[in-house]
């Protein structure tokens, strides 16, 4: 998927847990856990505002594109 999520890194960045984070933004552990490792379709501005709230960033900290093609 060419959408990197880099909300691991974030996290580290800020000491904290994605179980803290997923207590903060009102959504599980289990739904974190899926937008953690890219395995979701899409995600709710409202869900990405309160994440940027939270660990003090800005989406493109969170999130990045990357060509899944080769440059030759």
């Amino acid at each position: 998927m060419p959408i990197q999520i880099d909300l691991d890194v974030m996290l580290a960045t800020r000491k904290m847990k994605g179980k803290a984070l997923a207590q903060k933004i009102g959504i599980s552990e289990q739904n974190l856990s899926l937008l953690r490792t890219g395995k979701v379709k899409g995600v709710r501005f409202s869900t990405l505002e309160k994440i940027c709230e939270i660990l003090q960033c800005q989406p493109g900290d969170i999130l990045s594109f990357r060509s899944e093609k080769s440059e030759l």
